[in-house]
């Protein structure tokens, strides 16, 4: 068996059909069924049942598949340990951000990175917090940033920024002539949130039931820039992080802190447990340990 017999298993894995996978390796399906029945000789296993209408793995066959991505993740490791001892300070970092993170501050934060470090780049990859979690916790990117708490038993983790998530509010709204607002006063009033899936929805969601109320969202938006025009607009009241309150210049809209209860949005820089980190991402960290919690 060689590398590219293992990738070949995976595809069909992947695909639960022989002809699909044949296509996409573009080899012929005679040449693609061969193959693994001089694998499962090899092995003294049948790896794919083959006797219903698709394909399915048996238990061999799931095992197997299991060990091979261990070893496929071993031999990308392997490249990337080679790839540093040859480029020295080079190297790319795929990093997910969700969209609040990377549209408010995050291009300062790489910007900053990067006059220090020309020689390693970043390929950025917007999501939602949880998909992030997702696509670092299968090793489709190497680094996430994310709002905590997180699990810790499958990811490294580096807290990055601690703020508070606070009610911007019209200016004539009768709340505005408070000092601070709390979470019950809030019962009434029409919610301009982030979409459903987003950490900071969620935050709110949950703390607004934690006091006795579901909220009533009369609009949704990924962009702050509309959630706060909205508010101008009379529309409603939103939360959102205090660094998004920062962004915000329309006279029409105040910031005000949210008590009882306050509500936290932590950020953390994350990757996987037991994962070899290249010299570009250890530098990264490196780099972000260095950073004001505030004041990226």
């Amino acid at each position: 068996m060689d590398i590219r017999q293992l990738q070949y298993l995976l595809e069909i894995a992947k695909h639960m059909n022989f002809t699909k996978a044949a296509e996409a390796l573009h080899v012929t399906q005679p040449t693609l069924s061969k193959m693994v029945k001089n694998i499962e000789e090899e092995l003294g296993a049948t790896l794919f049942d083959r006797s219903g209408k698709y394909v399915q793995l048996t238990d061999s066959g799931q095992a197997a598949v299991q060990q091979i991505g261990v070893i496929m993740q071993a031999v990308q490791d392997l490249h990337l340990v080679l790839d540093d001892v040859a480029n020295l300070k080079k190297g790319t970092i795929t990093i997910g951000l969700p969209p609040v993170v990377g549209s408010v501050f995050f291009a300062r934060v790489i910007a900053k990175f990067q006059t220090l470090h020309p020689g390693i780049h970043f390929r950025i990859v917007e999501e939602g917090a949880k998909h992030v979690e997702s696509l670092v916790h299968n090793r489709k990117l190497d680094l996430g940033v994310v709002v905590g708490p997180v699990d810790t038993s499958a990811f490294e983790t580096l807290p990055f920024m601690y703020q508070k998530l606070a009610l911007i509010i019209h200016r004539e709204h009768p709340l505005a002539k408070q000092s601070s607002v709390s979470l019950l006063q809030l019962r009434s009033e029409p919610f301009i949130l982030f979409p459903s899936g987003y950490a900071v929805r969620n935050h709110v969601m949950h703390a607004c039931r934690t006091v006795g109320f579901e909220p009533s969202v009369v609009y949704e938006s990924s962009q702050w820039d509309l959630l706060a025009e909205m508010v101008a607009s009379k529309a409603g009241i939103s939360i959102v992080p205090e660094t998004i309150c920062s962004k915000i210049t329309s006279p029409e809209v105040l910031t005000l802190p949210l008590i009882e209860p306050s509500i936290p949005w932590d950020l953390v820089i994350i990757w996987p447990k037991d994962h070899y980190v290249s010299y570009a991402m250890r530098e990264f960290i490196s780099f972000s340990l260095g950073l004001s919690d505030n004041e990226p």
